[in-house]
């Protein structure tokens, strides 16, 4: 009880400064049973259902007191709804939803559950929403008959909480820890923030935040979800860097001159750079490409038979998981869009053609009408993952984006091109990054690298769209690809494309001249480290008595 209480001064003091942030939470209360299922609000108080007590309770949500409780309908209560009069109850081992008046606790009205593994309802103003957990479905039922009028995947594994916001629903899911905002005209997911519990189980909606119910914890709390900060960071690492692009002559003729450019990081929202970048060898000059885009210039002359060239960077950083929670109706429109923005990063480039008919066509059919920057990126995202599978076989790697959508495959920088064509066609600004990647041990290589979009969205600024993920199984792993970057990552370049010096590419551009016939090899990788305290993996010791 005194932790809960400190939590919940902790929560109030830093709301009252302002300093909160999406997912931050407001109020803690516990719960009044021992296993807590679902979640209710009435416009004024909560609702809660616990199935060891197979009781359904009434909070005071300031002082979470319990106003009054009576029996559940069944003896597997599970999801609670309020729908302006009456208070709407699903029981899983029954199978049937209950509308109870919130006076007497009488079950006015009986239906079936139209599932086998209901959870949790919502109520949408004319039609309740259920969870099935096990079939992880999305079900909109009829409150006159129990029957099913529409369904869509829920978005991760185990869908325990549900509720509905006046316009979009919300969903947690336990198995992801995870509490996703979902459009219920077609169950598309739009964003996500973690859970603050470890089972995060009944939702509602009320006083513009979402209330949640952990049943580990056997607490309530209030989260806010609307608020100008809207980024949070996870996984803090401490890793080193090395990036190294290698170049090599084999001859017979020789290398006349050769040119070797290498962006280089600097300090983001995924990664804080603990120190100046060291270079292998000093560049021959840093320059600023028409992007703003910082690179190092080295440049080499008379490379004969068997010369090898390395230049490279050193590193040192902190890196982060990022999650950016955008709520689609707090974006602006295009028209909000700052006109130098629009312009620098609507532009063409070769690998994108936005003017080629097959894409104007395809663009257009994908966005509509649509004028929220938000939508039109998401529905390309959407578009691309349904559309596209990640393959470089038989052909691709760099194609441009006409070639790619009619073939059906793509590479990482391939996708980047499709989803910057079509979102530039629309007049939605859009630029790609380029990183390094940690794969899998702290210690480790890597000569594959990734990248990824940035669309701007007035009010939020650049937010990741990676549509690579897009192609993913569920729902909720798709969104993953907005607006998250995992802790894997060194973002080296920001671009638009087309430089003098990249390219369409990221980490590194060169060019070279010869005399005679010249054998070229050249490779770039990265070799991660961690920095910091040694780890070991070591046993618990038991303390043992002496004799």
């Amino acid at each position: 009880m005194k932790k809960t209480l400190i939590l919940g001064f902790i929560c109030l003091l830093l709301s009252s400064f302002g300093w909160t942030e999406v997912g931050d939470v407001l109020k803690v209360i516990e719960t009044p049973g021992p296993c807590p299922t679902g979640l209710a609000w009435d416009g004024s108080h909560l609702w809660i259902a616990d199935s060891y007590e197979d009781k359904i309770f009434e909070i005071e949500p300031k002082t979470g007191k319990v106003i009054k409780s009576f029996d559940s309908p069944g003896y597997n209560p599970e999801g609670l709804a309020w729908d302006g009069k009456a208070l709407w109850h699903v029981d899983s081992g029954e199978k049937h939803m209950y509308k109870i008046d919130p006076e007497t606790g009488t079950a006015t009205a009986v239906l079936e559950s139209n599932s086998l593994y209901p959870r949790d309802l919502a109520w949408d103003g004319e039609f309740l929403w259920m969870t099935d957990y096990r079939r992880d479905i999305i079900l909109k039922v009829s409150p006159v008959d129990g029957m099913m009028v529409q369904n869509f995947p829920s978005p991760a594994g185990e869908p325990a909480g549900l509720t509905f916001d006046g316009k979009y629903l919300w969903v947690s899911d336990r198995v992801d820890d995870r509490i996703y905002l979902v459009n219920p005209s077609d169950g598309l997911c739009l964003s996500s923030f973690r859970s603050h519990g470890p089972f995060p189980y009944g939702l509602a909606w009320g006083e513009n935040a979402v209330w949640n119910v952990d049943y580990e914890n056997r607490e309530i709390y209030k989260i806010k979800v609307f608020c100008q900060d809207f980024l949070s960071k996870w996984d803090e690492r401490h890793m080193n860097l090395h990036f190294i692009k290698e170049f090599r002559n084999y001859g017979p003729g020789n290398i006349k001159s050769l040119d070797i450019y290498l962006p280089i990081p600097k300090n983001r929202d995924n990664q804080e750079l603990m120190e100046p970048l060291q270079f292998d060898q000093e560049p021959n000059e840093i320059i600023t490409d028409s992007w703003g885009q910082e690179i190092a210039h080295f440049h080499y002359e008379d490379l004969k038979k068997n010369s090898v060239v390395k230049p490279g960077w050193r590193v040192k950083a902190k890196i982060f998981s990022t999650e950016y929670f955008i709520y689609p109706d707090k974006a602006g429109k295009l028209q909000d869009i700052p006109q130098d923005i629009r312009k620098k990063y609507t532009a063409d480039g070769d690998k994108y053609r936005i003017n080629d008919p097959f894409i104007q066509n395809l663009a257009h059919k994908i966005a509509g009408d649509e004028t929220n920057p938000y939508w039109i990126a998401l529905r390309v995202f959407d578009y691309l993952g349904k559309n596209l599978s990640y393959n470089l076989k038989p052909l691709g790697g760099w194609n441009p984006a006409p070639t790619v959508l009619r073939r059906g495959t793509a590479s990482c920088s391939e996708y980047s091109y499709c989803m910057i064509a079509l979102c530039r066609a629309l007049g939605v600004p859009i630029r790609y990054v380029g990183a390094v990647s940690r794969r899998g041990d702290d210690a480790g290589i890597d000569d594959v690298f990734h990248r990824w979009t940035e669309v701007y969205l007035p009010n939020f600024g650049w937010i990741p769209f990676d549509a690579n993920k897009g192609d993913s199984a569920s729902p909720g792993q798709k969104v993953l690809g907005i607006g998250n970057v995992s802790a894997r990552y060194i973002i080296t370049t920001e671009n638009g494309g087309g430089d003098e010096f990249l390219w369409f590419g990221y980490n590194y551009g060169f060019k070279w001249t010869s005399e005679g016939k010249c054998r070229i090899d050249e490779k770039s990788y990265g070799l991660w480290s961690p920095w910091g305290e040694k780890k070991y993996k070591m046993p618990v010791k038991e303390k043992k008595e002496q004799p």
